[in-house]
């Protein structure tokens, strides 16, 4: 495996725990509930861009995109 990967399943965990952490729910119920409405699709097309961000925006682009897809923790 590729440092560059590596580094961009690092960045996904961490943004699944991001996730879990502001919406009170656990690690697993957050990686499903971003696999099923594109969040996971997200950080894997736009890892070059959202990486650079500060984790609380990353929070915020992908609850947008979520809800853009039917998912309502909001």
């Amino acid at each position: 495996m590729t440092k560059e990967a590596q580094n961009k399943i690092t960045y996904i965990v961490y943004c699944v725990e991001g996730i879990a952490d502001k919406y009170g729910m656990s690690a697993a119920d957050a990686f499903s509930y971003l696999d099923k409405y594109q969040g996971l699709t997200f950080l894997d097309d736009c890892y070059e861009a959202e990486h650079q961000l500060p984790l609380s925006q990353t929070i915020t682009d992908l609850s947008t995109i979520c809800q853009r897809n039917g998912g309502h923790l909001l």
